[in-house]
């Protein structure tokens, strides 16, 4: 009997091409070339499965070109690459990689609050030009972190971690909202509470954004928001290009409305904002939060588990569709 088949659509460790090559007949990517949606439909014809990455866009159009396609999983948390809605009517399983990368993504996001806090990424940028001549008392005087106030929008695995780290590592004041409120013991934990989306704006000395990206959070983070922050404050985000307004924040930024902010994910990424390259008060980091080599290698090897899972037992570890599974 002949092997499925599968593509790998973005290179991957070897290790997991390897495992891949064991269950399947696999054509892979490790130019890492960036494909069309074209060069994509044409690349899956006649596959059963997909490897991908938040870049490659699983949608109706596609699905219509690729009437063998059985599973897309995607090698990260987030999946709105996904048009889940057409891959259920079509009867395609998508996956995603949960749960490996929540506390190297927390890492990073204390990393980059603190770095926009203590405007490392600024002076340092200072430094390198050459421009340090002596000390003095306001050189790159930043805000404190420790006994701040910490405001998380969004708190899922991911800003629990976070709110943990605040409130356990450096006696933060944790507040938070979310779409639905934390059960109290989680909420004992995380030393969190609970409040509106406009008192956490106002309130918030650093806030961190880790929703996930839908229509409706689209741009939660715009002018009328930012105005309601404190002209001390700072903002992280490591959640979804698309949840900030990029234009407004970089003006708020340039106008000194609020003090800095820190992002490791764009609007229309990897294109960047020019006005966000402009402006001083703002650490720029390449979508890189789960980037440590033991988690992006568990996300990888989770989406082969589900590959492996699904096209040779007909299960799957992170469905996101599930009623496909029983259809």
């Amino acid at each position: 009997m002949s092997k499925p088949a599968v593509l790998v659509a973005r290179a991957v460790f070897p290790e997991v091409l390897e495992r891949l090559a064991q269950h399947f007949e696999v054509s892979a990517n490790q130019a890492d070339e960036t494909w069309s949606a074209d060069e994509l439909a044409a690349r899956l014809a006649g596959r059963q499965g997909v490897f991908t990455t938040a870049s490659e866009r699983i949608d109706a159009a596609l699905l219509a070109r690729c009437p063998d396609l059985r599973i897309a999983a995607n090698m990260a948390v987030g999946y709105n690459n996904f048009d889940l809605e057409a891959m259920t009517a079509r009867g395609v399983l998508a996956t995603n990689a949960p749960d490996v990368l929540t506390e190297t993504t927390a890492d990073f996001g204390f990393a980059l609050l603190m770095a926009t806090a203590r405007r490392i990424a600024e002076s340092e940028h200072y430094l390198r030009a050459g421009k340090w001549t002596q000390w003095s008392y306001d050189l790159f005087a930043g805000s404190d972190v420790h006994g701040a106030t910490l405001g998380i929008l969004g708190m899922g695995r991911i800003g629990q971690g976070i709110a943990r780290r605040g409130a356990h590592g450096f006696g933060m004041q944790v507040i938070y909202h979310n779409r639905s409120r934390l059960a109290p013991a989680l909420e004992a934990d995380c030393k969190a509470r609970y409040v509106g989306k406009e008192e956490l704006l106002r309130q918030a000395d650093h806030l961190v954004l880790v929703l996930p990206y839908s229509p409706a959070s689209h741009h939660a983070i715009g002018a009328a928001e930012l105005a309601l922050m404190k002209p001390t404050a700072t903002l992280v985000n490591i959640a979804r290009g698309g949840i900030v307004d990029d234009a407004a924040l970089a003006a708020a930024l340039r106008e000194r409305r609020i003090a800095a902010a820190g992002l490791d994910v764009f609007e229309g990424e990897p294109c960047v904002h020019p006005e966000l390259l402009a402006v001083p008060n703002v650490v720029l980091t390449p979508h890189i939060a789960s980037a440590s080599i033991p988690t992006r290698l568990a996300m990888a090897n989770l989406a082969a588990d589900n590959l492996i899972g699904y096209l040779t037992q007909g299960q799957a570890l992170n469905p996101l569709n599930p009623s496909v599974l029983h259809a």
